[in-house]
């Protein structure tokens, strides 16, 4: 429970650094960002508030996240997630490229480049792990270019990662790897 603690004290810093920039249009009047309230418990509905402020913070810089390289970095991060315990179902395939295509800043993109990027890199991780780990890493480093895009591509993988209300370790690991790659201090994301 405290590393969720931990990356929603992380993702406010963050999105406080941010400052008003594109905070529901609400300029520099609004106190603090949007939609981050304290609720009462720390603990009921954390996670899911964590997943909603990556998804608000997305959201906000929608209109800067339109390049290719965003495009698949976002892809072969969503892939190195779902494959990051070496095994993907078919139902967490398909769970994933719901979220994927459902992703309001993705929607950016036609579905069905999206889908194409996502499976390739699954498949290739499936076939030969540390070979298409590699790969993966390589695509996600070229958005390291625009650390705006960067850090999107890092949120969309924890969006991810957490969509299912649990965080394993693997995953923790493989948005390490993405940061790394990425040039982003893991530490940002509480990871």
């Amino acid at each position: 429970m405290a590393m969720w603690d931990k990356i929603k004290d992380q993702a406010k810093t963050f999105q406080q650094s941010q400052g008003a920039r594109g905070a529901g249009g609400s300029g520099q009047g609004s106190h603090g960002p949007a939609g981050v309230g304290r609720s009462g418990s720390p603990s009921g509905g954390s996670k899911a508030q964590l997943i909603g402020m990556f998804k608000s913070q997305l959201a906000s810089a929608k209109a800067e996240l339109k390049s290719g390289a965003y495009r698949d970095a976002s892809m072969a991060m969503c892939a190195l997630v779902a494959a990051a315990d070496g095994q993907v179902e078919p139902a967490e395939r398909q769970r994933v490229e719901e979220l994927i295509v459902s992703n309001e800043v993705l929607q950016n993109f036609p579905a069905d480049q999206l889908r194409q990027r996502f499976n390739q890199h699954v498949d290739r991780l499936l076939a030969n792990f540390e070979q298409g780990r590699a790969e993966t890493l390589q695509v996600i480093a070229k958005a390291a270019k625009k650390p705006a895009e960067a850090r999107a591509v890092v949120q969309t993988g924890m969006v991810v990662a957490g969509a299912d209300g649990t965080f394993e370790p693997s995953e923790q690991y493989a948005i390490r790897e993405a940061c790394t790659a990425l040039g982003i201090a893991p530490s940002e994301f509480g990871v």
